[in-house]
């Protein structure tokens, strides 16, 4: 065959890869090898994500919608001072700071939309305007001596809640610098005219401890429980990711059924014309050799389109369900050249349990595989016991076990077992969400997991897996693959 006809058909062959796809030949005949998938991977790494950390920024919204609560609050304190009480104040003082705060929000509002949330950054000058905002007031209407200087707390807790740490604790720092001053200078207490109140200084500095103990304690208690909430959320955030990694590659059998069925009726028609080809063109010369390398190629990909629908047929078949020592083995396989000897163990009453193919379930048991072979010194058991009533998966290792800090806390999102001990697999650090996601994704399945110390004088670790039986063999949901027939001549 010609080179120049060749090459014509070579690149027509390379156009047709999908983007991001790669298409190998031979150097040195130039043929066409097999078709890559795309070198970047789609799922993105876990430690490259937000995992939800933006949607946990202060909205433009709710702080002004806190500030015009604000807002009506102390244009209504004033008022009621100065009107209901009688107690002489500078009104137009206080009114002038009152209507900045107004005219902030309506700047915030035509600035930004609804929905917009704040970085840390403006959030916390915001916040910091508050404080002066409120220290102004307190200096116009008695300082610490007024009972409303409790106020200063409240910024503390929205910060502890939605910024960080060092920001909660610049705020913080700010409250206690406005605070010191308030105690010394400002204007005196609104009271009846002709009487001047005056409250002892030991009790006002009793009010500034009280503001700066207070700050002190909301700002640890508060940060700590949202730090908690964080830290959920975002394990929670990887749990699913996880699940989706593993969803994506139990779906590529009935997507690549369904894209063999598409591509089934253009590949008969190709298959008819050069079949046609065949029959009418001349017997020899440069036309033949490209008809019979188009009828090779097209035999190849009946071939391949063959494989790809069998994969949408096998939904429900031998692949879709396991029994609990081809489990084990499935999970075991890819641990067994670490150094550290597998022993499998079975026991049970009866047949042997059966369950449905659970990407969940394989993820969950090979992370707690992994685990254990990680801290192994010489062997790992697995023992898979089965009644009538439950079925329980044991790993042992003989390791130096959980220490009595961490196994209190396993299963908790960013606990991490990664020491000395281990034998890592990288040098990567891990982010504390091994166990977590794995005792997730088992318990997700009906299973209860119960991590322990062996019982003296035996030492390493072990964690139990037990599962109602019925929840054990429930089967898996079963959907609708679309149909992978080919009608191609033969």
């Amino acid at each position: 065959m010609p080179c120049a006809r060749k090459a014509a058909l070579i690149e027509n062959i390379v156009s047709w890869a999908p983007t991001g796809q790669k298409v190998t030949r031979d150097k040195k005949s130039g043929d066409v090898g097999e078709i890559s998938a795309p070198c970047h991977d789609p799922m993105t790494d876990l430690a490259d994500l937000e995992l939800g950390r933006r949607a946990r920024r202060l909205r433009v919204d709710t702080l002004v919608r806190l500030r015009w609560l604000a807002i009506l609050g102390q244009s209504g304190a004033v008022l009621t001072i100065e009107y209901g009480l009688g107690f002489e104040l500078p009104l137009g003082l206080c009114f002038i700071a009152i209507a900045l705060s107004a005219w902030l929000n309506i700047a915030l509002r035509l600035r930004f939309s609804l929905n917009h949330r704040l970085d840390e950054g403006p959030a916390s000058i915001l916040l910091a305007y508050d404080v002066l905002q409120l220290s102004v007031l307190l200096y116009l209407t008695g300082g610490l001596e007024n009972p409303f200087s409790l106020l200063f707390l409240a910024p503390v807790m929205i910060s502890a809640v939605s910024l960080s740490g060092l920001r909660t604790l610049m705020l913080g720092a700010l409250i206690v610098i406005c605070a010191t001053v308030l105690a010394f200078w400002h204007l005196p207490l609104p009271w009846y005219r002709g009487q001047e109140f005056q409250l002892p200084i030991l009790y006002i500095a009793g009010i500034w401890v009280a503001i700066v103990l207070g700050s002190g304690f909301i700002w640890v208690y508060a940060s700590r429980v949202a730090e908690e909430a964080r830290l959920l959320s975002d394990a929670l955030a990887a749990t699913e990711l996880v699940l989706a990694r593993e969803q994506h590659l139990t779906q590529l059998d009935g997507l690549a059924a369904a894209a063999a069925h598409e591509l089934g009726t253009p590949l008969a028609t190709i298959t008819l014309v050069v079949k046609d080809l065949e029959s009418h063109g001349p017997p020899d010369g440069n036309f033949r050799e490209d008809v019979q390398l188009l009828s090779q190629e097209v035999r190849r990909c009946r071939t391949i389109l063959s494989k790809l629908a069998s994969l949408g047929d096998e939904r429900g078949g031998m692949m879709e369900t396991l029994g609990l020592g081809q489990l084990i083995e499935e999970v075991v396989e890819p641990q067994r050249n670490f150094g550290v000897e597998v022993a499998v163990l079975k026991s049970g009453e009866g047949p042997e349990p059966v369950t449905a193919r659970n990407p969940g379930m394989l993820y969950g048991l090979g992370n707690l595989v992994e685990n254990a072979i990680d801290f192994a010194r010489t062997e790992v058991r697995i023992e898979a016991e089965w009644s009538s009533t439950s079925v329980m998966v044991r790993i042992r290792d003989d390791g130096p076990g959980f220490s009595p800090d961490i196994l209190a806390h396993l299963g908790e999102p960013y606990v991490t077992t990664r020491g000395p001990a281990r034998r890592a697999k990288s040098e990567e650090g891990g982010l504390g969400l091994g166990l977590f996601i794995a005792k997730t994704l088992l318990e997700r399945s009906g299973a209860v997991v119960t991590p322990r110390n062996a019982a003296p004088p035996g030492q390493g670790a072990c964690i139990e897996i037990r599962w109602p039986k019925a929840a054990f063999e429930r089967p898996r949901p079963q959907t609708t693959a679309p149909s992978s027939a080919l009608a191609l001549p033969a």
